[in-house]
């Protein structure tokens, strides 16, 4: 079963530690020794020429072949003082399209890397896949996650989401000729819950405390000004 967590405690025990690899057992390399390679430079890392998730390390002069763990790429543009494997929207790997097979788990397709959980119409979760263990996270209500950019993103805007089915909401047709970029709708259900038609796209939002949306005004207002919400 899918392990379940927050994104604060997963991110901080996961995410990060791509960055302090060598306190972590999860980030073994697999090391073995170069085959007819040489280094451009006394000291550095290296890409190999068709293969993005492998470098060449050289170290006063000697060449080692490293490979990268499952799922993530190396970024030859990364600093000699960071971490050189990093997730693959960091990375550009240009002709180097080949990659290791990969070693997925029950639950994650790789041992490393972020992905999402759910259909078009369930897309507020993902999971962070950590060492072959996944971390299920949630985004904000109303909120998808982006795979393209491993962010929580507008519904509309996440390419795999259906956001009128995510929402459950649809965006009333416009009236001819007065068409309007912008609309807002409060929730029949919920005062302080309103959509945005962006481009007849919902979007989902929410007044704070002791407030209501109100539309004659198209803003969040004192629930003793809207009525029906008082």
């Amino acid at each position: 079963m899918l392990s379940t967590g927050k994104i604060a405690g997963a991110i901080a025990l996961c995410t990060m530690a791509l960055f302090y690899h060598d306190s972590l057992l999860y980030h073994r390399f697999s090391f073995f020794t170069a085959q007819s390679q040489s280094c451009p430079d006394r000291n550095g890392r290296f890409p190999v020429s068709d293969q993005c998730d492998a470098y060449i390390e050289c170290v006063d002069g000697e060449p080692k072949r490293q490979l990268c763990p499952d799922g993530l790429l190396f970024n030859d543009k990364a600093s000699l003082f960071t971490y050189p494997c990093q997730y693959p929207i960091d990375v550009e790997c240009g002709s180097r399209a080949r990659t290791q097979p990969p070693i997925p788990t029950e639950d994650c397709p790789h041992q490393f890397g972020y992905y999402k959980v759910g259909d078009r119409s369930h897309c507020g979760q993902f999971m962070n896949c950590a060492a072959g263990t996944a971390f299920v996270l949630d985004c904000p209500t109303g909120l998808a996650f982006n795979s393209a950019t491993y962010q929580c993103d507008w519904p509309d805007l996440v390419e795999d989401c259906d956001a009128e089915a995510y929402l459950g909401f649809k965006c009333p047709p416009q009236a001819q000729g007065l068409i309007q970029p912008v609309r807002f709708f409060r929730s029949p259900n919920d005062c302080q819950k309103y959509f945005l038609c962006v481009d007849d796209r919902p979007r989902v939002n929410f007044c704070g405390p002791e407030q209501a949306f109100n539309e004659l005004i198209n803003a969040c207002d004192g629930v003793a000004n809207v009525t029906g919400c008082a």
